[in-house]
């Protein structure tokens, strides 16, 4: 189709085509075409954040949780730079996220104009592609190839620089229907390979990784563990690929693992990674695999594979296409014999021993950790979204938590801080009909706590969990490993979170003891507004493992 229009029309008339619904930013002059052609849109609804950082981390898990590509905008270098948080995030997640942003004049460009930045330059070392668009009429090219990149292959952020006249300028615009992604498959000599190491192997193990979730092959990666009754782990903040109470799930490699759990790992002979990257905390800081083990490795991108440990067998392909047709040859052929109940029942009960909620001392002053999760866990509904910043609180969620449903985590493998309460704003609006809860430290929260007068102005009721420990605790410990009792930078004074939380319009309840939290967290279930619950915990339990008086005799 061909029609008359001026650039920002047709900007937005490419979001219109990918059915994005919402479109996250802080509102910027360089881009004011564009957010008044949304005004005339009723397809699409303007979410105005409170900072770019805020924005852009709600544009990435509403991508993770709609399984659509989001969108972000912000305005010229300044807002670019504080967006930026959210595009390192969604490159390191693998996230399709398209981003706009307004650039100076094209008349002005290279003479250091107001705000003026090289914002592709700036953002590709981060991004899948970052391209600056001068000619009018080439917008819809680019802008379809923006969504095209960002979502083909391993998905990625897409960062597209507007100057700000090429958006009022009118052209005669050309649109092409989008067309369907093919899911690549490895050959058939390569599966029959694979299922030949996997039966010549005595203690395989899978190892899933996001793109399972990117692939939305959850339901062919059970399928695949339980015709050869294979343990699986699942690798760092992907909890959900599999469900956590099924009898193959051996645990998750993240930080804080325990032990047991990477026992697993070194005691199998045989890895088959799908879809994972062997990030550094996956991998435990690159330690965990040795010469002993046997690697198969699949990516739908051939340059992930090898990247870090050379396989000695690469299957490249859609984890979701290669799932289905390994398992339809598994099942046609009947070749595979299952030799390996005993080292999953095994680790499985490892797992479980760890894991279990069942230990928790009721009768402990002040919060028990544990305990938190465990009312989590009989009050949420299964299908609930739990979201979470970095910080040691997290150790707690990944070591007991069970999800059991797919798509209900969401959890940022960059480690950012600021994360949890936006990603459960932008989880909300792409999920509606779903309980969303934050998970956050208070070093966490109080980064991005102003997008909680967000949450009240587009009446998202989310619930935020805020662990009150007066700390950066994360780094606390890792102070207390290297420098015990050298204490500097890392202790926190706070506001009143409750009082912060309802001169916003959001319900707001402290707790101190375990058996205050399952009230609190039913009134805020109830509430359907915007929700706070501050946590108070002891600075000294830090984390899953140690108390503060430990790790201060590690060395």
């Amino acid at each position: 189709m061909a029609e008359i229009m001026t650039g920002a029309e047709a900007v937005v008339q490419c979001i219109k085509n990918k059915d994005v619904n919402h479109v996250f930013c802080v509102p910027g002059e360089s881009y004011l075409d564009i957010m008044d052609v949304i005004y005339d849109t009723p397809e699409i609804e303007l979410i105005s954040a409170r900072h770019e950082g805020g924005a852009s981390f709600m544009a990435e898990a509403y991508a993770k949780a709609s399984g659509n590509v989001s969108v972000a905008m912000a305005t010229r270098g300044v807002g670019a730079a504080n967006l930026a948080i959210g595009v390192h995030t969604a490159y390191q997640d693998s996230t399709p996220m398209v981003v706009f942003l307004g650039q100076v004049d094209r008349k002005f460009r290279g003479r250091e104009g107001f705000q003026e930045v090289e914002l592709d330059r700036f953002f590709d070392p981060i991004s899948k592609w970052a391209v600056e668009i001068r000619d009018v009429e080439r917008i819809p090219e680019f802008v379809q190839r923006a969504f095209r990149i960002a979502k083909s292959g391993r998905p990625g952020p897409v960062v597209v620089s507007l100057p700000a006249d090429i958006l009022s300028e009118k052209a005669t615009m050309k649109f092409i229907d989008s067309t369907n992604q093919p899911r690549h498959t490895p050959t058939d000599l390569e599966l029959s390979n694979c299922i030949q190491m996997i039966e010549e192997s005595n203690k395989p193990l899978i190892l899933a990784g996001g793109g399972i979730k990117l692939s939305n092959a959850e339901t062919e990666l059970l399928e695949f563990a339980e015709l050869l009754h294979i343990p699986v782990v699942s690798s760092f903040r992907r909890h959900d690929i599999f469900p956590n109470t099924n009898d193959l799930y051996v645990g998750h490699l993240g930080l804080g693992t325990f032990n047991n759990i990477i026992e697993t790992v070194k005691e199998s002979d045989l890895i088959i990674a799908i879809g994972t990257r062997f990030s550094e905390v996956t991998t435990q800081s690159y330690t965990l695999f040795e010469s002993h083990h046997k690697l198969i490795h699949c990516d739908i991108e051939s340059t992930t594979i090898g990247k870090v440990y050379p396989p000695d067998l690469s299957l490249i392909g859609d984890s979701k296409a290669t799932l289905s047709a390994l398992n339809q040859k598994i099942k046609n052929e009947k070749r595979v014999s299952i030799g390996w109940r005993k080292w999953a029942e095994e680790h499985r009960k490892s797992y479980e021993n760890n894991s279990a909620l069942n230990s928790i001392d009721e009768s402990s002053k002040g919060i028990e950790m544990k305990g938190i999760i465990k009312t989590l866990q009989e009050n949420l509904p299964k299908d609930a979204i739990l979201t979470n910043d970095a910080g040691n609180f997290s150790g707690w969620l990944h070591n007991y938590f069970q999800f059991s449903q797919p798509n209900t985590y969401i959890g940022p493998t960059s480690g950012a801080m600021g994360y949890g309460l936006p990603a459960a704003i932008g989880a909300k609006l792409a999920c509606p009909e779903k309980v969303v809860v934050s998970l956050s430290g208070d070093g966490g929260f109080m980064m991005t706590l102003q997008e909680l007068e967000t949450a009240v102005r587009y009446q998202t009721p989310i619930i935020s969990l805020v662990f009150n420990n007066n700390m950066h605790g994360t780094i606390r410990m890792h102070q207390e490993k290297h420098f015990p009792e050298r204490v500097i930078g890392t202790e926190l004074g706070n506001p009143d979170f409750v009082k912060l939380a309802e001169s916003m319009g959001v319900f707001g309840q402290k707790v101190e003891h375990n058996h205050e939290f399952e009230n609190a967290l039913k009134q805020a279930l109830d509430s359907r507004i915007p929700s706070l619950i501050e946590v108070v915990c002891d600075p000294e339990k830090i984390s899953v493992k140690y108390t503060i008086e430990q790790l201060r005799t590690l060395k």
